[in-house]
């Protein structure tokens, strides 16, 4: 069989490698894909944003299965592009895409289907911002209602400071949309919990705690992910219960009434206030850097696992979960989540010793004259597995020092809940 992996991250070099591990006589294709991928898959540089483009990259590689990693494609309606066209796809289609595509969209069905959720307003202009303030306590946050990638979530203290960000928004600080969401302060622990869905069944898929302030003790801008760990120690069977029963089940049965059943990975984005799990957001895809952290622990053959769902079987197969923990800690370069250079050398990847429990996955970076190079923000994920926390993390910010890239930076307490 021959799939193509759609996205460059190290969320697609994850699911690339159980893909490699999944059958040997399979044959990957990455599109665009990076540094590390091109080790195990042969990568296509190919602009998967322009449908009829990577339509033709489709055919003539004769791809059977076509795996879509990121949002964007996802959102813009790859997946409904691709089935029109009798190709093999895996994803939600665009409108169950909206969950993550529009906050306004998800924020109605939680109102609609009393999903639990923070108070909120949708606002289109700055009068509705003074009228929501009104009534409101500080903080107060401002989401931006279309992608951001991780970055257009803003905890505001102040009336001035929502006024700055809801005025950066609508002048188009982000192109996705010019809409924004506000919405009360929810404080507790955050936690994301997976699920994989066909037209019939859904089946838990992992689930894990993230980072996302670019600085120690949870400060600073927001990112795509500073680092990760799985399996969510707050999550127990009782806790579990009323994710399912208050949040997934009547989503996915809100989006079936309205005849979009939704159909691929659906990621919740949680938190969790004094016993009970509230909906912060949803991501119609696996997460990153969760998706580093939830794959080496799965035991299932993933093709397997992606094949029943196609058709509609996740009823007929069991998926299996080793009892390692996993964390990874992501390596930045200097500058994230605002500026920052590219093309900066990474000299000590390629000699490094590497346990069987360990992996660097590479998202940000590039081979250029059969050399590595930096590509993005966030460059590589040290992902390690092991009985404990306490020690696959000792084992990662070691190997961390041993790269010892000094163009780079990365958090020095990735997993303090568990640590």
């Amino acid at each position: 069989m021959n799939i193509a992996l759609i996205g460059s991250g190290g969320r697609e070099h994850a699911l690339c490698q159980k893909l490699v591990e999944s059958n040997k006589n399979n044959k990957i294709y990455c599109i665009p894909g990076n540094a590390g991928t091109s080790n195990i898959s042969r990568n296509l540089d190919v602009d998967f944003l322009n449908f009829s483009l990577l339509l033709k990259t489709i055919k003539k590689f004769k791809i059977d299965l076509v795996i879509v990693g990121p949002e964007e494609p996802l959102v813009m309606g790859l997946v409904d592009f691709l089935k029109k066209k009798k190709v093999k796809v895996f994803g939600p289609e665009k409108y169950a895409a909206q969950l993550e595509g529009s906050k306004g969209f998800m924020k109605n069905l939680c109102k609609q289907s009393n999903i639990p959720t923070a108070n909120f307003k949708i606002c289109k202009h700055k009068q509705q911002v003074k009228n929501f303030l009104k009534s409101s306590r500080m903080p107060i946050v401002v989401k931006a209602d279309g992608l951001a990638a991780g970055k257009g979530v803003t905890i505001c203290y102040s009336i001035n400071e929502v006024k700055k960000i809801s005025n950066e928004i609508f002048s188009g600080k982000f192109k996705s949309s010019k809409q924004l969401v506000l919405e009360e302060f929810l404080d507790g622990e955050e936690v994301s919990y997976f699920i994989i869905a066909d037209k019939k069944k859904f089946v838990f898929f992992g689930s894990a705690q993230d980072h996302k302030k670019v600085g120690e003790n949870e400060t600073g801008l927001n990112t795509g992910g500073m680092g990760a760990y799985s399996p969510a120690p707050i999550i127990d069977n009782n806790l579990e219960k009323k994710i399912i029963n208050r949040i997934i089940r009547p989503t996915l049965s809100t989006l079936k009434k309205r005849g979009h059943p939704f159909t691929g990975f659906l990621y919740a984005g949680l938190m969790i206030k004094n016993g009970d799990p509230y909906l912060i957001e949803y991501n119609i895809r696996m997460g990153d850097p969760e998706c580093q952290v939830i794959m080496p622990r799965l035991k299932t053959n993933f093709l397997d696992i992606i094949t029943a769902t196609l058709k509609n079987n996740l009823d007929k197969i069991k998926i299996k979960w080793n009892k390692n923990k996993c964390m990874t800690v992501v390596l930045c370069s200097k500058g994230y989540p605002g500026k920052y250079k590219k093309n900066l050398p990474l000299k000590n990847i390629k000699n490094l010793k590497l346990s069987k429990n360990m992996k660097i996955f590479h998202a940000g970076t590039i081979i250029k004259n059969r050399k590595l190079f930096s590509n993005g923000g966030r460059v590589l994920n040290i992902t390690c597995s092991g009985k404990s926390f306490t020690s696959i993390k000792k084992s990662i910010y070691k190997k961390i020092k041993k790269i010892n890239w000094k163009k780079g930076f990365c958090r020095s307490d990735i997993g303090w809940r568990v640590t």
